[in-house]
């Protein structure tokens, strides 16, 4: 059957899907996927895969692709990061028997995705992703897709999106935030830019970026004319975002919780699901926070959501008539709700800090946080300060690694070609060299391999064997006949 391309492709295969739910790092595993298609969702993306790791890790497959498989998780599309044509090609290879199509990452704007070289940090690099797409459109039995940011400028932002559909992209993910948009600087996404890069290519468009409940996903189709929306925080804080419903909040957990205890998945991605989901109510009750913090298995978390409930019951059971709902909040605690992220004003003021004098505080504390000072640390790491008083987070007193020439990752002491051990293992393979202090030894191994074939090739071959003693009979007498006449 030939492979499907554009509009049959999104009608066919994806089946017209209006509502996605977005590749999410340790958040779109198979029991939340399955949560989300029951209410609503039509189409689902795994978590974003790293194409080298599910190449060479049998174990990486199985647990995030293979031992996932699941009838009722189709269609889905499979999503990638790399920065290698063949080993994105290889990787889509092995995955394309479990999924509708495979897509490229380009939208990833963190600080791992710039050091690793992938994600939004390739999208100045458009011969590469040529290179990367025109392959796998050849290669691979499923389509190609891809998911983007904007650049800054429409127009180059345009000329991006013609450019990959020219490589072979199939269907195109635009979220409308450029890859500086991120964290307490996120911002609005810009519907204006989706607009027009679904004006200017001939392939199917997915929006993402402002959607918090169903009439969000209306208004972008209606305003920007494409063919589906995608949801990522929306969808994690209300599975029912499709549905236009906004349930209970122990409704949507205890049904994830019976979905997990049916296909399991690490106990950090439960608790991560939970603190989404009871995010508002979390702020009430502080003390069941902890304990879901603290929890170590799968029953600990049923019993934290469980108290979860019977604390909100117990509210809704002496809740005074015509009582409104706190903290500016459109519905009560206990109810299924966007979660508004704070730009960087309000997040200084949560902070206590005015003006510039602390600047804006990210995810991360501040490098200025002096060490031993409690009320300057980060939670986190007063947590690290508790389970280790002796532990500094002096900056000046943290080791300085020094950067592989070829990534940035953290170099090889010893290594020759002062690169880390992934750039110095293909570069020594490239010059067949040697770098012992990574041990690769790709040079000495061929000398033996040669060495040996010479050897083979003596024991079979008895004549080779005597015309080389003769030959080293004759060299020898004629080096003691020299000797002999001076």
């Amino acid at each position: 059957m030939p492979k499907l391309r554009g509009e049959a492709f999104w009608r066919e295969t994806l089946r017209s899907a209006h509502y996605v739910v977005a590749p999410m790092v340790d958040q779109s595993e198979l029991a939340w996927r399955l949560l989300s298609r029951r209410h609503g969702a039509q189409l689902c993306y795994t978590p974003m895969l790293h194409a080298q790791v599910f190449l060479r890790d049998a174990n990486y497959r199985r647990e995030n692709l293979y031992g996932e498989a699941c009838p009722e998780d189709r269609p889905l599309i499979v999503q990638f990061c790399a920065n290698d044509p063949e080993v994105f090609v290889q990787a889509a290879l092995l995955a394309q028997d479990y999924c509708d199509a495979i897509d490229l990452n380009l939208g990833c704007p963190q600080m791992i995705a710039k050091r690793g070289h992938y994600g939004a940090f390739l999208q100045e690099e458009w011969d590469l992703l040529q290179r990367m797409i025109l392959l796998a459109n050849e290669k691979l039995s499923v389509p190609i897709t891809c998911k983007i940011r904007v650049f800054p400028e429409i127009d180059k932002t345009v000329k991006y999106a013609q450019m990959l559909e020219k490589a072979g992209c199939q269907l195109l993910t635009v979220h409308g935030r450029t890859k500086e948009q991120k964290g307490p600087l996120a911002g609005v996404a810009s519907w204006e830019h989706i607009q027009a890069v679904r004006k200017a290519v001939s392939i199917p468009v997915f929006a993402n970026g402002n959607i918090q409940c169903l009439s969000d996903v209306e208004e972008c189709i209606r305003k920007t004319g494409v063919h589906g929306v995608m949801s990522a925080e929306g969808n994690l804080h209300n599975p029912a975002l499709f549905e236009g419903r906004n349930p209970l909040v122990w409704e949507m957990a205890e049904e994830y919780l019976e979905i997990v205890q049916k296909y399991p998945c690490p106990l950090s991605y439960v608790r991560a699901h939970l603190f989404k989901l009871w995010h508002h109510t979390l702020q009430v009750y502080q003390q069941l926070r902890e304990e879901l913090a603290k929890v170590k298995t799968l029953e600990g978390i049923v019993d934290v959501n469980r108290e979860l409930k019977l604390r909100c019951q117990e509210e809704i059971a002496n809740q005074k008539e015509g009582e409104k709902p706190k903290e500016g909040l459109p519905f009560f605690h206990w109810i299924c709700q966007p979660y508004i992220r704070p730009g960087p004003k309000e997040r200084c003021k949560e902070n206590g800090a005015t003006g510039t004098e602390k600047g804006v505080r990210g995810k991360r504390a501040l490098e200025e946080e002096e060490d031993g000072n409690a009320e300057l640390l980060s939670k986190n790491k007063q947590k690290k300060k508790l389970r280790n008083p002796n532990k500094s987070f002096d900056p000046s007193l943290k080791p300085k690694y020094a950067k592989c020439d070829q990534c940035g990752n953290p170099k090889g002491n010893k290594c020759v070609f002062n690169m880390c051990r992934g750039c110095c293992k293909k570069r020594a393979f490239k010059e067949t060299a040697d770098c012992p202090g990574h041990g690769l030894l790709f040079k000495t191994k061929y000398e033996k391999s040669l060495s040996w074939q010479n050897s083979q090739r003596v024991i079979q071959n008895p004549e080779i064997s005597r015309r080389g003693a003769v030959a080293v009979g004759e060299t020898a007498a004629l080096e003691e006949a020299g000797d002999s006449a001076v």
